[in-house]
């Protein structure tokens, strides 16, 4: 087997490495080729798949193994769709009539969190006081982490807080990704507030700003600039107003290096970085 782990996106198709040692080509007639994956909470194993000469079966749907590729000694694993249950370690067994050879590889799979910013009125409060909340959903695996700069007059260069947040459980979707969200208590001399979220599926982490200014001013006077910072792909980024109408937009990063998205509407003034 060539390499140890594997990382594979989610809903990407990954082809799990195998090689059989020798000479080529091989009469696959008289070979068997068995995929298993370990479960990663019993750590029974379970077939994927298998393939005798012309008989072969896949266990999990989108599981495969060329047969061309297999003459030539690549008994490498197919999966098309992968989803978090699929990760794991799996293990690659091939018999080629008299000699067995095996080994195993760990497949990881990854999911960016999307990142969602909004204000929210605490209706169980009687001072009144406002709250900001911060949303990581659609990640995978599940641990991650959300914290909190605050910047005032006093201190703009900002700091790192942890009174005045509540941090719920991540809760597991049904396909597997995980949400979360983060709330954070507005106090009265913040100017900005930030939430940064970590995750393993991030090369760097995720910034998400949330000026005072936004909050209780009719008609709505904002300007916001956003920096997306990630892997080649589309994330969502949703907006939100004081008034609960929110702003949904679907951005590209076209390079891995940050980017940077400014908003300009009615009512809205131009912020330069």
């Amino acid at each position: 087997m060539e390499g140890k782990n594997q990382t594979v996106l989610l809903n990407d198709n990954v082809t799990i490495s195998c090689k059989v040692p020798g000479s080529t080509p091989l009469n696959i007639k008289g070979m068997g080729v068995i995929w298993y994956r370990k479960h990663q909470v019993d750590e029974t194993e379970h077939k994927v798949f298998e393939m005798y000469g012309n008989y072969q079966k896949a266990f999990r749907a989108g599981a495969s193994v060329s047969p061309v590729g297999l003459e030539k000694g690549d008994a490498s694993l197919h999966l098309s769709g992968v989803k978090p249950r699929d990760a794991g370690e799996y293990r690659c067994e091939v018999v080629v009539t008299p000699e067995k050879a095996q080994g195993t590889v760990f497949l990881k799979v990854l999911a960016s969190p999307k990142c969602t910013l909004f204000q929210e009125q605490a209706t169980t409060k009687d001072d009144g006081d406002k709250y900001i909340l911060c949303k990581a959903s659609g990640f995978y695996p599940k641990d991650i982490n959300i914290t909190w700069y605050i910047y005032t007059q006093e201190n703009p260069q900002g700091q790192e807080i942890s009174e005045g947040i509540t941090n719920g459980p991540a809760i597991k979707n049904e396909d597997g990704t995980f949400n979360k969200t983060s709330c954070l208590r507005l106090e009265h001399n913040v100017v900005t507030c930030q939430c940064v979220i970590r995750h393993i599926s991030l090369p760097t982490s995720c910034r998400s700003n949330f000026p005072m200014s936004w909050i209780g001013k009719h008609p709505l006077n904002i300007s916001i600039t956003l920096h997306l910072v990630g892997a080649h792909g589309r994330h969502a980024v949703t907006l939100s107003r004081p008034n609960e109408q929110r702003l949904s937009l679907q951005v590209t990063l076209s390079r891995p290096n940050e980017q940077r998205l400014s908003l300009q509407g009615r009512g809205l003034r131009e912020m330069r970085g």
